[in-house]
């Protein structure tokens, strides 16, 4: 087994083969790698110990705009629209097996980028092809309908391509984003025009390497890296933009949604959550303890659909709560190389602030911490490191019981009987997500019902599956992502009617 500098090192090394121009890491813009139009550049820094990892290329409007009017180009007149579903399977399907032939590659530059441990990083690498082999074999299904209508008519529909795809991810899950956008859509035909976060963008583009070896048409894929303001925006608004999908924070959700009514153009929006984990007091204890931690503090809490609210049955509260914080305490904190670490750093100094911000309100408002809520030293105190942290003793309307936090915080709040438990999941703006523990099947598929959420689960937390819908109700956005949902959200529907009686049809007697 590597040591952790030894691993960091190997990181370091793989990093050297991503494409630079005069020592920056480009954009992959029309088929070609190029930087900023202005010249502006980016330094990334490792939230692990603050150093810095890399220079990438900085974009802003007009580099957006650029990547924008070569995708226009690719599918308003290029080869891509006239590649056979069979075939864009084919290169699809050569993705999937490029991302598992180099698999310890994307690990590790993630680990670097981001901060999360390894083993978290090559769960993602193993979905990202999974979900691009599933797609592949999406394209070639069939995509319609036939209808038995009240006319000498072959009445049917089709699906096709919406046509230039802006897609924005997050820096919370860097290639399993990017590959959640890009896989449906170039499936169904489209072409993109992806903007990775500004503080994760090197494992995309990796990924876009594979798209060039592959060779893509050009225009096909694009990665325009830079801020969200500014490049983001561009991608947002341009009327040359058929479709925007975007994932991250409800605010900049919004935004999006008015800059997309330029042209009307379609919306995918996977937002926020503030998620509950509703455990009564029959549930296995051990599996509900299990999962009541790996539902807010795997990726640090930084997951949309974290289980950050722990709501307890209040006979089973104190034997829960107390065995959850005795755990939460033994959590190994560390850099993501060291094999022995199983939570990471918080992505930013900037993010990290702001978690503690909420740590700081939780306190003010009276809520009880029972561990963590520091900033950890030592050898980590040049990262962004917060240790994983419990507030009870919480009231509904406390700003860490409504608001995302996006970080290690857990509260937890107490209910007398099912209805209450229903009542507090329900309590918040967001329908993200949503976890019910207990052995009565039959209550659980009650209180499943009753949640206002997208993705639930019963007796567990956290799966997800290419196979499966996955979004929100409420705040939490517009519209679905994966399984065949994820496919048709990238297509519009055609109807087709075929007359079989061709004559005239008199309707005008002139």
């Amino acid at each position: 087994m590597q040591t952790t500098a030894e691993s960091s090192a190997r990181a370091e090394e793989i990093l050297r083969k991503l494409p630079r121009i005069e020592g920056v890491i480009p954009m992959y813009v029309n088929g070609r790698w190029t930087l900023a139009k202005d010249g502006d550049t980016r330094e990334l820094i490792n939230p692990s110990d603050g150093r810095p990892i890399a220079v990438v290329a900085d974009g802003g409007a007009a580099d957006a705009e650029a990547a924008i009017a070569g995708a226009r180009r690719a599918f308003d007149d290029g080869p891509w629209g006239r590649i056979s579903a069979a075939d864009r399977a084919a290169l699809l399907f050569r993705v999937a097996d490029a991302i598992d032939a180099n698999r310890d590659e994307f690990m590790r530059i993630d680990t670097l980028n981001n901060g999360k441990p390894l083993r978290e990083t090559e769960y993602d690498a193993i979905d990202a092809a999974n979900c691009f082999r599933y797609y592949a074999g999406l394209a070639t299904k069939p995509h319609g309908q036939t209808f038995d209508v009240p006319a000498p008519s072959q009445t049917f529909t089709v699906r096709e391509p919406i046509g230039v795809c802006g897609q924005i991810v997050p820096w919370n899950y860097p290639l399993l984003m990017a590959t959640w956008k890009l896989a449906p859509a170039l499936a169904a035909g489209n072409v993109c025009v992806l903007k990775p976060a500004e503080l994760t963008p090197l494992s995309t583009i990796r990924l876009a390497m594979i798209f060039e070896e592959l060779e893509f048409p050009p225009g096909v894929v694009n990665v325009v890296m830079g801020a969200g303001a500014t490049a983001g925006h561009a991608i947002a608004a341009s009327v040359l933009v058929d479709k925007i999908a975007f994932t991250g924070g409800t605010t900049t959700g919004r935004s999006i949604m008015q800059a997309a009514t330029a042209n009307l153009k379609k919306i995918s929006l996977e937002l926020g959550g503030k998620s509950p984990n509703v455990v009564f007091a029959d549930a296995d204890f051990d599996t509900a303890v299990d999962y009541a931690l790996f539902g807010i503090f795997a990726n640090a809490g930084q997951v949309c659909s974290a289980g950050s609210r722990l709501i307890v049955e209040r006979s089973l509260h104190d034997r829960l709560v107390e065995r959850v914080v005795e755990r939460a305490r033994k959590i190994r904190v560390g850099d993501g190389f060291d094999p022995e670490t199983e939570m990471g750093p918080i992505i930013s100094p900037v993010h990290r602030e702001r978690v503690e911000g909420y740590i700081e309100s939780g306190l003010t408002d009276g809520a009880k911490l029972l561990c963590g809520g520091e900033r950890l030293g030592g050898e980590l105190a040049e990262g962004n490191f917060i240790a994983p942290t419990v507030f009870d003793r919480t009231s509904p309307k406390m700003r860490i019981v409504q608001e995302e936090i996006f970080g290690p915080v857990l509260v937890v709040q107490t209910f007398d009987d099912e209805a209450e438990s229903i009542a507090l999941a329900n309590d918040t703006i967001y329908g993200l997500a949503g976890a019910v523990f207990t052995q009565d099947i039959a209550k659980a598929h009650r209180v499943v019902r009753k949640m206002r959420a997208g993705i639930t689960w019963i007796n567990t937390y956290h799966p997800t599956y290419n196979e499966a819908p996955w979004g929100g109700y409420k705040q939490s956005g517009i519209g679905r992502e994966l399984g065949t949902y994820g496919y048709d959200a990238y297509t519009e529907v055609k109807q087709i009617n075929v007359n079989l009686d061709v004559e005239p049809s008199g309707w005008f007697s002139g």
